[in-house]
């Protein structure tokens, strides 16, 4: 099959589940939306999927090889001001494209369906929740979607916005490609008190204004220079009037590194900054971890492989050794199977290219569907043909 050619055939029709995603974003891992409408799509187009903890997956072809095919379809929760006439208004924002990768891998699957019978193997498909929040790759793999049938290797597109028209796929074969994060929650215990009588208190927001500088001199003064560390502490609350010097407030942030022994220092030396700070002052600290994501590292071999079937397409360009200071929960599958994660421009060379992701006014661009759906189909077709040809020829060198 022309993938692409039957991928720009359906281009209006992935088109309206983009922007169906897109009207009703979700955020976390409860996306009762999304999972309902991704379960009707698979089935009007022949699959029988089901329910995997809070996301969906289904299955074509049979036997070994298994390829997983893995798009994330959760949002942000931020208000959209992209300007497009199909906005989310419910206080929640696809700027991060994963309304595009749920609704590609819906349409690599139509394609796929289409010539089910010519499959060498198994494409698993995975919908998956809570990338945002890192949890959603667990959640998936605690309910088994790496098992029944086990996986052999996985593939993830991500579109990437800016002033890069459709075109470019990136990718790293073999390198540290994303960082890894570990999200804290910081819970500051003080004691409340009057304002004009601080004496009497001990003010958690003192307590965290010295937990924010000590954070920040981490970076400055005792990660290595060398290396990628990045801290960021994108919340702080506490108290709620002028006059009162409140009891708690809290603070969260994330850490990246490409780094595992940077990662293992830093990590040591949150917890001690934060400690020390609130026992300076007079009051205590409880620290939580929100996520425990690794580097994101591709395999070589099967980045090298799949790089040349998006080649084959004849129309993409390749960038290679890509590197993102971001971070993706795909490196939790990352770890337990070969792996390949690419991305793939979907900006514009004009005024709406200027917002990157994550910015309320970002816009995508939706000329990279059909591409986005027929590289992941035509990637599957090649990959299962030839590892079956080398598990073949593996097998009669045996013999």
């Amino acid at each position: 099959m022309d993938f692409l050619k039957r991928a720009k055939e359906l281009k209006n029709e992935i088109i309206e589940s983009r922007r169906y995603f897109h009207q009703t974003a979700e955020v976390g891992l409860d996306m009762p939306m999304a999972q309902e409408y991704v379960i009707k799509k698979l089935k009007e187009y022949g699959l029988h999927p089901e329910k995997c903890g809070h996301g969906v997956t289904a299955l074509l072809g049979k036997g070994a090889p298994v390829l997983l095919l893995r798009a994330d379809m959760d949002a942000l929760p931020m208000e959209e001001d992209s300007g497009e006439t199909f906005a989310c208004r419910t206080g929640h924002a696809h700027a991060c494209g994963h309304d595009f990768h749920a609704a590609m891998l819906l349409g690599a699957a139509k394609l796929l369906k289409e010539c089910e019978s010519e499959l060498k193997g198994t494409v698993k498909f995975m919908f998956q929740p809570a990338e945002e929040t890192f949890e959603g790759s667990r959640d998936m793999i605690a309910n088994g979607i790496l098992q029944d049938p086990p996986v052999d290797a996985a593939l993830a597109f991500h579109v990437a916005p800016g002033k890069m028209g459709p075109g470019l796929f990136m990718y790293n074969a073999g390198g540290v490609m994303m960082n890894s994060v570990d999200g804290f929650h910081i819970d500051i215990k003080g004691k409340g008190g009057h304002g004009a009588y601080p004496n009497l208190a001990v003010d958690p927001l003192r307590i965290a204004a010295r937990i924010y500088a000590g954070l920040e001199e981490l970076i400055a003064r005792e990660a290595n220079p060398e290396k990628t560390c990045v801290l960021t502490v994108g919340q702080i609350h506490g108290g709620n009037a002028a006059n009162i010097i409140p009891d708690t407030a809290f603070m969260e942030g994330t850490l990246r590194t490409n780094d595992k022994a940077e990662r293992e220092m830093l990590v040591r030396r949150i917890k001690e900054t934060a400690e020390g700070a609130a026992k300076m002052c007079g009051g205590s600290v409880t620290i939580t971890k929100l996520s425990e994501v690794p580097p994101l590292m591709c395999d070589r071999e099967l980045t090298e492989a799949m790089a040349g079937y998006m080649k084959e397409l004849g129309i993409l360009h390749p960038i290679a050794d890509m590197k993102a200071n971001a971070s993706e929960d795909f490196a939790v599958i990352a770890e337990q199977v070969p792996s390949v994660f690419m991305y793939l421009s979907a900006g514009f060379e004009d005024e709406r290219g200027n917002y990157s992701a994550h910015n309320p006014k970002v816009r995508f661009n939706e000329d990279v569907i059909p591409i986005g759906m027929a590289g992941l189909a035509h990637c599957a077709v090649r990959w299962l043909e030839e590892a079956l040809c080398s598990k073949e020829e593996a097998q009669r060198e045996n013999d």
